[in-house]
């Protein structure tokens, strides 16, 4: 763990993260739970969240002078894969049956990561480049999504057109914020905040943003999008429980 970081940082964010995850879980078990994809990824994510923190614990992320870097190949890229590979081989049963309403709701949680970025970055953890005051505004992602709830689900109907919108919005921005903490980390591909890097995901429970809350929330888009456009889906109605 990080030393000197007042704990209630840490506190938050594995509080942050459990509620990423219990949003995930909570929607599987809505419309999926029998499928085999849903009974993997039960029991997988546990694990993979384990596996995160046993690594970061002892150390194996601090060595940054790998390539590829360590965090990207033991991390981001495995959690990543898996998305791939979930919608290659479950988008009939398992995909295309998650509700909208929780996926959208999920996005609520990109407030008090901003905040712990925020607190990261005050305490000399994370660059400026990665918070609210630099050239992410990602946390209107999560302020937005309360509205977007209201606005696209209101009278037992579904309004595609904000969702898209929203969901573009979103998912922007998130691409942003990653493409700024990717190039920030202490790495052979590092090419931002040279002064201050991206330390904070190196250690425990920091790697969890890399490995398990921003894949979720990647995922929850990737869905979204996949219902929302896809021509030959049920009709919305049937995945906004």
């Amino acid at each position: 763990m990080i030393e000197n970081l007042p704990g209630y940082i840490s506190i938050i964010f594995i509080l942050t993260t459990f509620l990423t995850v219990g949003f995930l879980f909570y929607a599987i078990r809505q419309k999926t739970s029998n499928t085999l994809a849903a009974k993997i990824l039960l029991v997988i994510v546990p694990l993979w969240i384990l596996l995160q923190a046993t690594l970061a614990f002892r150390g194996f992320y601090l060595e940054t002078d790998a390539f590829p870097p360590r965090i990207f190949a033991f991390a981001v890229f495995p959690a990543l894969l898996s998305i791939i590979l979930l919608f290659i081989f479950t988008r009939r049963d398992f995909v295309n049956q998650f509700s909208l309403k929780i996926l959208t709701l999920l996005s609520v949680i990109r407030i008090p990561v901003e905040l712990v970025l925020l607190w990261l970055f005050q305490h000399n953890q994370v660059p400026q480049i990665m918070t609210f005051e630099g050239r992410n505004p990602d946390i209107l992602s999560g302020i937005s999504a309360l509205l977007v709830y209201w606005l696209a689900f209101r009278g037992g109907k579904v309004n595609r057109t904000i969702l898209l919108i929203w969901n573009i919005f979103a998912f922007s921005l998130l691409v942003n914020i990653v493409i700024n903490a990717a190039l920030s980390v202490p790495s052979p591909v590092q090419q931002f905040a040279f002064e201050q890097p991206n330390r904070a995901v190196l250690y425990f429970p920091f790697i969890w943003l890399p490995s398990v809350v921003v894949p979720i929330v990647i995922f929850s888009h990737l869905v979204a999008f996949w219902q929302l456009l896809k021509s030959d889906s049920k009709p919305l109605s049937d995945f906004v429980v």
